[in-house]
């Protein structure tokens, strides 16, 4: 009588008690493994489980309540809804990292690529997707925050000027600028001084937005000298940062796989491959999380991978200092159990990569 009341406790709070999670992590290893339906005596045959078919039917039902378990029109068993997956990865997953003879394979496989960031990107994801057997994709690394140190104006001939930006520590960059008069040194050393006094230590991208800014709101008070600096810097400081992109390997992994067989539901999730900026968008939520993150059905966000789950992991040349997502895009009903370590250990690997090619 206890342990009913004890049960039923922990079904009012939607927490499965033990039993039940055993059942469930039994249930959903089956359904990924073979993709049917999981009935009571398919169960109640399980060394794992020690339930009676009547048994597991009740432990079934009060899961399929308690929102854990569906049952498909076609067929008496039950099979993992989101919320029974996002259950069985966050608590019930036993993972199997790579053995050492693969982990091996993977060191070497990023190893050979040469030290372009593009093309190790691109050999990662080619890596994920030949490995798990699924999409792999990889954003391609981001340079560092670039902050303005300093800018100097030198004087050159015929109404010419050559601009000199300092951006973090010891990153210098040149460019002539044509210019309408000519500027004699005492000039330009104000005008730099006057610039790099104002806009030092901003990040680069940002920097031309606050000129135009403060020519627009206080050119009446400017004399024509520091017009004419902000106008120079503006001619030399970048108009905008670079679109981030990503590399994917392994589309046609995910033909044929269970719930994306549909030609329409594929030709919808090809179709989400496409759009850029969502994509990008979904991995960067995880770019500066700790560790793996998954994203399970909609948990995405974005309709067209409703039945899809995403494993994501950021990486990193330095400790704290993400610069890159890379991951792994599937059905539902995948081997989280195999490609979460798979992940995790790949996104340290190409970390480390893309530091010992520095």
């Amino acid at each position: 009588m206890q342990d009913s009341l004890s049960t039923d406790r922990e079904n009012a709070r939607g927490v499965p008690n033990e039993r039940a999670q055993r059942l469930l992590r039994v249930l959903v290893d089956r359904y990924i493994r073979e993709g049917q339906p999981v009935g009571s005596r398919t169960l109640s045959c399980s060394a794992a489980l020690d339930v009676s078919p009547a048994t597991a039917r009740n432990i079934m039902a009060d899961l399929e309540d308690m929102g854990f378990l569906a049952s498909p029109h076609t067929s008496a068993g039950r099979i993992p809804t989101i919320k029974g997956y996002r259950f069985f990865v966050d608590t019930l997953i036993q993972l199997r990292p790579p053995k050492g003879v693969e982990l091996q394979q993977f060191q070497v496989a990023l190893d050979k690529v040469a030290a372009d960031p593009q093309a190790l990107a691109l050999s990662a994801s080619n890596l994920l997707s030949a490995v798990t057997r699924l999409a792999g994709v990889v954003t391609v690394p981001r340079r560092p925050q670039m902050t303005l140190r300093q800018i100097e104006f030198l004087p050159l001939a015929d109404r010419r000027v050559l601009a000199i930006l300092v951006v973090n520590e010891t990153e210098v960059h040149n460019k002539i600028l044509q210019v309408n008069r000519n500027f004699d040194e005492d000039e330009l050393l104000q005008a730099g001084n006057y610039l790099t006094e104002q806009f030092g230590g901003h990040g680069l991208y940002k920097v031309r937005a606050k000129l135009l800014e403060e020519l627009q709101t206080t050119r009446e008070s400017m004399n024509t000298l520091m017009t004419d600096a902000i106008e120079m810097a503006q001619a030399v400081l970048p108009e905008e940062e670079p679109q981030a992109e990503y590399v994917l390997a392994g589309e046609t992994n995910l033909m044929g796989l269970g719930g994306l067989g549909d030609m329409s539901k594929l030709k919808r999730l090809f179709e989400a491959f496409g759009q850029q900026q969502d994509m990008l968008h979904l991995l960067d939520q995880s770019l500066h999380a700790h560790g793996v993150q998954i994203f399970i059905g909609q948990e995405s966000g974005y309709q067209l991978l409703d039945e899809c789950s995403v494993v994501a992991a950021p990486y990193a040349v330095e400790d704290d200092e993400s610069i890159g997502v890379l991951g792994v895009i599937g059905p539902t009903r995948m081997s989280y159990e195999r490609v979460i370590p798979i992940v995790d250990i790949t996104a340290k690997l190409l970390g480390s990569a893309l530091k010992s090619k520095n």
